[in-house]
């Protein structure tokens, strides 16, 4: 039960300016988090993609509250794009991102943030490349996938996540494998309500391997978002299944989170992406980690009093 506890934690400043001050936290924020510039993740991309890895690339900060902030978002993600561009790395990395940090939660916010991000999904295509448009919590998920809609009538690579937990998903999921998609499909990280969102695990794990048929055997493009071995190799048989082929689809996992297993996947011949986070505004997202799995947070709270 601590998941609830620390995802409401996560909008908390009290518990913000703690955590930020705890003398551990530096330490385990750098297990998930690639750094805080395009400089620090630039080496890391290189040497995932070295190690025959792709990468998508997070620019973490989606709690923002004015319009300025989120044409700094914007140029953020053209900035990363811009060194992608000349390192020739656009083939390896592609972008995810947060239509919060674009503005979505302001007034005028569906407009908005399809204003800032189509220049960044031109952008990525023109290196090559491509976007990939995160959930968040359900009350954005409609604006979401309108802006996915509106973007793939010029982009069509343009990528979506659906999360299993919501009651909604296996209906989303059916919508965008009709339509041939890129779909990643992960549990879910935000606090939703039981009206809108399973509550018990073994009941999301069962959601998530039905989607995840939906989309194999759809005419999309399925990454699968998951460290769950077990749902790893259902994934792979649910491929097999459906004729897939090894470049038909992906996995994909978080920086930092089994790096071994990654690294396997990889020398399998399957596509797996890494999911990698990078900023100065790193507390949303490092909380959400923490909520998805206990061990990080014993792992957090031994670092603070080693630390302390």
């Amino acid at each position: 039960m601590l998941g609830p506890v620390i995802l409401a934690a996560s909008r908390s400043d009290k518990m913000r300016r703690f955590v930020s001050a705890a003398p551990g936290t530096k330490q385990v924020v750098a297990r998930f988090i690639a750094g805080e510039s395009v400089n620090d993740v630039v080496p890391i991309v290189q040497d995932l993609a070295a190690r025959g890895l792709e990468v998508t690339l997070d620019v973490v900060g989606e709690d923002i509250t004015t319009v300025e902030q989120s044409h700094a978002a914007r140029d953020a993600y053209l900035e990363l794009i811009g060194r992608l561009k000349e390192l020739g790395l656009g083939a390896r990395a592609e972008m995810s991102v947060k239509l919060s940090m674009f503005g979505q939660s302001l007034e005028n916010g569906h407009e908005l943030a399809l204003a800032n991000v189509r220049p960044v999904v031109t952008a990525a295509a023109e290196i090559g490349t491509t976007v990939t448009l995160d959930a968040e919590d359900h009350t954005t998920l409609d604006s979401m996938f309108a802006i996915h809609e509106e973007l793939r009538k010029d982009f069509p690579q343009t990528g979506c996540v659906i999360q299993a937990y919501l009651f909604r998903t296996e209906e989303d999921a059916r919508r965008l494998a009709a339509n041939g998609s890129r779909v990643r499909i992960v549990k879910g990280a935000y606090k939703e309500p039981a009206e809108v969102a399973i509550q018990d695990k073994p009941e999301i794990d069962k959601a998530y391997v039905r989607i995840m048929k939906i989309l194999m055997e759809g005419e999309g493009y399925p990454m699968i978002g998951s460290h769950d071995p077990r749902l790893i190799a259902v994934g792979q048989e649910l491929a097999r299944r459906a004729g897939r082929k090894l470049d038909e689809y992906e996995f994909q996992m978080l920086y930092g989170i089994r790096s071994e297993e990654q690294n396997r996947l990889a020398a399998e011949g399957h596509r797996m992406r890494v999911y990698t986070a990078y900023g100065t505004d790193w507390y949303g997202y490092f909380m959400r980690r923490l909520a998805e799995k206990p061990a990080n947070l014993l792992f957090f709270v031994r670092s603070i009093l080693t630390k302390g």
